[in-house]
């Protein structure tokens, strides 16, 4: 059974970075592709960046290229998400996901996190 668990959000002022850990109490992380999406108020939950379950391959959405990097370490079940030049338009519901395919759809994705929230002051 996947067990996922967000931590890490917070208030930070543009400009500033924050690294999102995602942890999986089960035994069969290493067997996930795991995502990162984000739930703004209003809006629909978005693709964020997504990491094959070797961490060999990475995507990312276009409005977080260039200023977030996601990564995994298999050892301690856990996934993060470092974003660096934070906006306000990323103020949002952080989500982790885990799936057997890789991809930006969330309907890729069997196992949700509870979220952790992130707000960006200007």
């Amino acid at each position: 059974q996947v067990q996922l668990v967000e931590s890490g959000g917070g208030l930070v002022q543009a400009g500033g970075s924050l690294r999102l850990s995602c942890a999986d109490s089960g035994r069969t992380f290493s067997s996930y592709a795991m995502g990162w999406f984000r739930q703004a108020p209003g809006k629909e939950r978005e693709f964020v960046a997504a990491i094959s379950w070797t961490g060999g391959s990475t995507y990312y959405a276009d409005s977080v290229k260039g200023r977030s990097t996601i990564s995994r370490d298999n050892a301690k079940n856990t996934v993060y998400l470092q974003m660096n030049s934070l906006k306000p338009e990323d103020t949002a519901v952080y989500y982790c996901a885990a799936g057997l395919l890789l991809g930006s759809d969330f309907k890729s994705y069997d196992y949700w996190g509870q979220g952790t929230q992130v707000t960006v002051s200007s």
